[in-house]
């Protein structure tokens, strides 16, 4: 029980110790990576429409 008291009090010094990123930080992470994935998802929608409508005709 002692060695799981200890855990968590190294813990919470540990997360003392990060720098936690401001706001500003988090909306630009933020907006990049909802941009990247609507641009991957449209992208793999482009090619997914591609070798189906490619394969339909190879299928003609």
């Amino acid at each position: 029980m002692a060695k799981m008291f200890q855990y968590f009090k190294e813990c919470r010094a540990e997360l003392k110790k990060v720098v936690w990123p401001s706001k500003t930080d988090v909306f630009a992470s933020l907006k990049v990576v909802i941009i990247s994935t609507i641009i991957v998802a449209v992208l793999l929608g482009l090619l997914d429409f591609g070798f189906t409508e490619a394969f339909r005709a190879l299928m003609k």
